[in-house]
């Protein structure tokens, strides 16, 4: 299994206080925008590509979204590391052939066609890892 850095996401408190650092200083270009307001997501996205790598800005829709409580308990910065892989189903299996657990409600497609799940911080240490494809992409 491939296993490529697809994107960094970060919790951030506004997008549009932090926004211009990543378009003015990191010189990235405005993908996309967009608001995923299903439960246990509850964000508004800001999708920023710069040379060679794609940042999400993760701005919380409520005070009980996740990035809402990650920033409550570890302040604003990096949320996650997203890893794309081949084949999000063999991937998972894989992972789970080695010991690996999964946040398996976290399981979904998100709103720019992309499949996700977030491996549980136990198995890395503590750090948030989302493994995504892109099936309508192959």
């Amino acid at each position: 299994m491939n296993y490529v850095l697809d994107h960094v996401g970060i919790a951030v408190r506004k997008i549009d206080d932090v926004l211009p650092f990543y378009l003015n200083v990191l010189k990235g270009s405005l993908e996309d925008r967009y608001t995923a307001d299903a439960p246990g997501v509850e964000v508004h996205v800001a999708i920023v590509r710069t040379e060679d790598k794609v940042i999400e800005l993760l701005e919380p829709t409520n005070k009980n979204s996740p990035i809402a409580r990650f920033i409550k308990q570890r302040g604003k910065g990096v949320h996650h590391l997203a890893y794309q892989v081949d084949d999000l189903e063999k991937a998972i299996v894989e992972a789970k052939e080695l010991g690996i657990r999964f946040l398996d409600d976290t399981l979904r497609i998100n709103a720019r066609g992309r499949r996700l799940i977030y491996i549980n911080p136990v198995s890395t240490d503590g750090t948030l890892i989302e493994l995504c494809d892109y099936p309508n992409n192959r």
